[in-house]
This record gives C-alpha cells, sequence and structure tokens, in this order.
C-alpha cells in the first residue's frame, strides 16, 4: 500500500489522533483503501474518494468503517434531498457580501497546536432584509465544506461554536424556523466528520431567550456537548485563551477585518471544488435498502441507524 495523499500533521494532532481516534499511522493507507472500495461498489451514491476527503470521515468515526460509511451516505443523502442549502456554492458575489458582513467567521488556528477551531455567529449581523434563512445555513455549510477539506483540527480535535447575541431583538428571532434547526443538529449529528465540542453564548439580550432555547434543545438532544453562557469578553476568555480570540473579543488572534479577508482569499481559492460538488450525490432508486425521503432523513419516519452497511 502507497503512503496516503493527506497533509501532514503536527506533532500534537498526532497525538490526539492517535489516542483519542484510534488513527495508527501505518494503517491508514489501508483503512482508505477499504472505505473507497466501499463507495465504488454502492450503486446509489456518488462520493469524493480521493485520501484527504476520506480520512476525514474515518478520524470522525473514530476509525469504525461502519460508521464512517455511514457518515458519508448521511453526508451525500442530506446534500440530494436538501439541496437547498447544499448545491450550487460557486463562491460569487452574493457570498462574498454575505461573508463580508461578518455574521459567520472561523478563528484562524495556530499550525502547532491541537486547540479545536473556533467560529463565531452574529447573527445581527446578517442582512434578513436582503438575505433568507436559507441563505444563511447555506452559507454556514459553504464554510463546513471548506473545514472538512482544510483544517485538520476542526476534524481531530473538534470545533467550539461562539453565538454573540449582541443587538439580536425579535426581528431576528422571527426569521428563525424550528425545522431548519433540527435538520441542522441531525446533519452534525449523523453526516458531519467534525464535532461540536462547546457552545458558547455571549452578550445574551431578554429578547434573545427564545433563540437560545430552540438552539439548545435543539443541539443538546442528541449532541454530547457543553454550553457556557457569558456575561463579559473576560469570562469567555477564561474558557477560550486570548490567544485564540481576535482583538475585538478581547484577544490577540488577528481582527475580524483580517479574518474575512483571508477567508474571502481561502474560498474563492477552493472555488474548483464547489464547482464540481454538486455532480455528487444519491440516486435513490439504485439504493439497495430502504429509500431514504426528507421525512426519514429527519428522523420523522424511522431511523436511518437502520440502514444495513456492509
Amino acid at each position: 500500500m502507497s503512503k496516503p495523499n493527506i497533509r501532514s500533521l503536527c506533532d500534537e494532532l498526532q497525538k490526539v489522533a492517535k489516542e483519542e481516534l484510534n488513527e495508527i499511522e501505518d494503517c491508514i493507507g489501508d483503512n482508505i483503501e477499504a472505505l473507497r472500495d466501499w463507495i465504488h461498489k454502492q450503486r446509489h451514491l456518488r462520493a469524493r474518494t480521493d485520501d484527504q476527503f476520506l480520512v476525514a470521515f474515518l478520524r470522525g468515526s473514530k476509525y469504525s468503517l461502519e460508521k464512517a460509511k455511514s457518515k458519508i451516505d448521511y453526508f451525500y443523502t442530506f446534500k440530494t434531498l436538501m439541496p437547498e442549502y447544499c448545491c450550487n456554492k460557486v463562491i460569487d458575489e452574493k457570498w462574498l457580501n454575505i461573508l463580508r458582513t461578518g455574521f459567520y467567521i472561523r478563528f484562524p488556528v495556530f499550525s502547532n497546536t491541537a486547540a479545536p477551531t473556533i467560529c463565531l455567529s452574529r447573527y445581527a449581523k446578517f442582512d434578513f432584509k436582503r438575505y433568507t434563512i436559507t441563505d444563511l445555513v447555506k452559507y454556514q455549510f459553504i464554510i463546513m465544506d471548506w473545514l472538512v477539506n482544510n483544517d485538520d483540527n476542526v476534524i481531530i480535535s473538534g470545533y467550539v461554536g461562539i453565538i454573540d447575541l449582541s443587538d439580536v431583538g425579535l426581528s431576528h428571532i422571527a426569521h428563525f424556523d424550528l425545522n431548519v434547526l433540527k435538520k441542522g443538529r441531525m446533519f452534525l449529528e449523523k453526516g458531519a466528520p467534525g464535532r461540536l465540542k462547546e457552545l458558547h453564548l455571549i452578550n445574551c439580550p431578554k429578547e434573545a431567550l427564545t433563540l437560545i432555547s430552540l438552539t439548545i434543545s435543539c443541539l443538546n438532544e442528541k449532541l454530547p456537548m457543553k454550553i457556557h453562557v457569558h456575561k463579559t469578553f473576560d469570562d469567555l476568555s477564561k474558557h477560550i485563551g486570548k490567544e485564540h480570540l481576535p482583538v475585538e473579543y478581547g484577544g490577540t488572534n488577528s481582527s475580524i477585518e483580517e479574518i474575512i479577508a483571508q477567508t474571502e482569499k481561502d474560498l474563492l481559492a477552493f472555488n474548483d471544488y464547489f464547482k464540481e460538488d454538486d455532480q455528487y450525490g444519491v440516486t435513490e432508486h439504485l439504493r439497495l435498502e430502504k429509500r431514504i425521503s426528507t421525512e426519514t432523513l429527519l428522523g420523522i419516519e424511522g431511523s436511518f441507524r437502520k440502514l444495513s452497511i456492509d
């Protein structure tokens, strides 16, 4: 077996991958090949099969081949049945304008650390007069695609969410849909290779309590994670070191303006991925097991776990 074509890890990430994800360096190539062979045998599944993409799902499944199969199947089933969030994601001026609002950003990760990736949501920055809740969710999936393929920390060490609810009022909350939150939770649970480890809420006005309750009830039903509520940036920095936070949040890790500018370069450089991505998915009538519908996907009828995967 030739050496797999994947990025090298720093010593800290290698240690986490070995101790927490059951990664054995000499076996990575064999595991990737086994997952690739399984994909080629699935009549209904059109999936990427490059080494870096597949190792993300193996790591996200702690090297359980059966779990990796299920995650990839769910990843592409969700993409096919929810095209409004997962298809036609080529980066154009619309997505760049949404990026520049800074409503959802990923903080830079130091190259020599095993720290989780940190993502910040600021929903008051999102222009609901110009864009829809579907656009909001779809943009977050665009960022997720980039992370799955380019960020080893998010796959190996997981990620931490910060939700800044400054200036969030009833006009913002009115746009949030419980079904949208449920879809996101189901995807995180069953299809995403990265793990949401912690959620930090800051600057919570009374009007945002409804949104907080919905988010917690939807996310915490199945996803094992800690949820923290902070009143100040100093309190936040006790949980997340200042070296990981941008200057606007009392840290030293770049500025939000610099992060947005770098993210724009990263997404534009990744556009070939988005241009070819719509060719991948599932064809349900070719599935050997019970066909999957939107209802079964979301757990309304049966469970995706009942699929027999060989």
